[in-house]
């Protein structure tokens, strides 16, 4: 009896701490979404603004919030059309190591430029900001140009893969096709002329018998 009792202790400890384990997932992976929405909410609210800037704002504060506003758009771009092909395709890997490195300097020159937007010093916006622009149209056009890469790539083979299936295709319709060949192939001498006019493909000699048709009667030997 005790054993059964130690037995079923064990069981209800087992159960309670997988249930708790489900729970602590379960919770996490909520918590997950509701921080994912959220800064995605926060990005869509601050891209808003700055292009609100980069239109309202006259002079070094609006170029400040286009060259933001670029960058961020051509970074997650990027980062989008990677991570949604990677696991299709392994060698992007390499590529997305080659972002992540790239997505460094971004940051920096998202923050300098962020800098700039609270900066009083007019004169100091005006020094800084050339070297700005330059390290924000380099990193664009090399996240641009992996971006268009992997999507080369990707169209590339989906073209060879339909290439490959309308050539299978040709094939199959050619072997379905091979009756006509045999007919036209056929020797002219080989019988009387119904029996050449006939088509290679000749119906069975038996005639089906349909499940509902009477079975005929057998003849009457009397």
């Amino acid at each position: 009896m005790d054993v059964v009792l130690v037995i079923i202790a064990l069981i209800f400890v087992v159960l309670l701490a997988f249930g708790g384990y489900v729970t602590v997932k379960a919770v996490g992976a909520a918590k997950r979404g509701v921080d994912r929405k959220v800064e995605q909410a926060r990005r869509a609210v601050e891209d808003t603004a700055l292009r609100a800037k980069s239109y309202a704002q006259p002079g070094a504060a609006a170029e400040v919030a286009h060259l933001r506003l670029k960058l961020r758009t051509s970074m997650r771009a990027t980062q989008d059309a990677l991570h949604a092909r990677v696991s299709e395709d392994p060698s992007l890997k390499e590529s997305l190591g080659l972002f992540e490195r790239l997505s460094a300097h971004g940051h920096e020159v998202d923050a300098e430029l962020k800098r700039l937007e609270s900066e009083p010093d007019k004169g100091q916006v005006a020094r800084v900001l050339p070297e700005l622009r330059t390290r924000t149209e380099q990193i664009t056009r090399s996240a641009d140009a992996l971006r268009h890469a992997a999507r080369d790539r990707a169209g590339r083979f989906a073209s060879d893969d339909l290439d490959a299936l309308s050539s299978q295709i040709d094939l199959e319709a050619g072997a379905l096709r091979h009756w006509t060949t045999e007919a036209t192939h056929e020797p002219a001498g080989s019988g009387p002329a119904q029996e050449r006019d006939r088509p290679s493909i000749t119906p069975p000699g038996v005639r089906p018998v349909y499940p509902w048709e009477k079975k005929p009667r057998p003849e009457s030997t009397t």
